[in-house]
């Protein structure tokens, strides 16, 4: 099998948090003590994925660059692209798909936030899907406001809605999905939706008509954040703040997982802490060099 390349999504507008992102795209806002993309990059980094693709808008394409680089610094690397318009979900693997050259994927929505025990063993379990797609479901008590699975007794998926007013469960779709290599071109085959975007539930659906899309449930140990709104983006800030004045530890930082995967070494480890040294971030990766 060929090993699995990451997407992560940070284009649009981020219309939604205006005024505040009229001159910063919405995944470089702070939460809490790291940029908002720092948290998507880990989950892939966790999952075992050293080379991603970034998409975003031209005009934002050097703030990612000068922030994130080329990845080298995490034993990574990290390429761009920009996506011209807001065109879905399922669009990204399109643009993606002379990055990927045939390899499965996994991708995830920059302004998504995966946290809890034994998160990595579930991520490269979703991982190690060989065939078809694997999507992550997160029990929430508001279906009506996500993308929503019905399953069977068994725990297959029998079916994806979106935003239903009857909905089938109280599982959502969370914004990662693990796909094998034909995510690209089953892409080129969704049609627009209504709203002129062509839907990653499309594109699942395609999977689900082959009876290859996968269902893991998350469960009460794991905390998934959408930070898409000031509200969420100010309660995923303060839950990181709880986590890391509480244990004294981080969430969401490519550098620690960095080092604990062997993907740097303690020399590299502190060459990044040195950079952020008048920092708590900095002195945090200072005394895990010290560890």
């Amino acid at each position: 099998m060929k090993y699995r390349k990451g997407i992560i999504l940070a284009g649009g507008l981020g219309t939604r948090m205006y005024p505040v992102t009229n001159g910063i795209s919405k995944q470089l806002l702070p939460v809490f003590d790291k940029p908002m993309i720092y948290y998507p990059l880990s989950v892939l980094m966790l999952s075992g994925i050293k080379d991603i693709l970034i998409i975003t808008n031209p005009q934002d394409m050097s703030q990612f660059q000068r922030v994130l680089g080329d990845g080298n610094q995490w034993g990574i690397r990290l390429s761009y692209k920009a996506q011209l318009a807001p065109e879905g979900l399922a669009h990204a693997f399109i643009l993606a798909e002379s990055f990927l050259d045939g390899h499965p994927s996994a991708l995830i929505l920059g302004d998504n936030l995966f946290f809890g025990h034994d998160l990595m063993r579930i991520l490269q379990s979703a991982m190690s899907t060989e065939k078809g797609a694997s999507i992550l479901g997160y029990h929430v008590s508001n279906p009506k406001d996500y993308g929503v699975v019905s399953y069977n007794a068994d725990g297959e998926v029998t079916g994806i809605v979106e935003k239903p007013e009857t909905p089938p469960s109280n599982i959502a779709i969370t914004g990662l999905y693990f796909v094998d290599c034909t995510a690209s071109d089953r892409a080129k085959l969704v049609k627009p939706s209504h709203r002129g975007e062509l839907e990653i539930t499309s594109l699942l659906e395609s999977y689900l008509e082959d009876k290859s899309l996968k269902l893991t449930q998350l469960g009460r140990g794991i905390a998934w954040l959408d930070t898409g709104t000031h509200n969420s983006l100010l309660d995923a800030a303060n839950f990181v703040r709880t986590l890391t004045e509480k244990q004294g530890l981080q969430v969401g930082s490519p550098d620690e997982v960095a080092y604990r995967l062997g993907y740097i070494n303690k020399a590299q480890l502190i060459e990044n802490a040195n950079k952020f040294s008048k920092s708590q971030y900095g002195e945090y990766l200072s005394r895990l060099s010290e560890m």
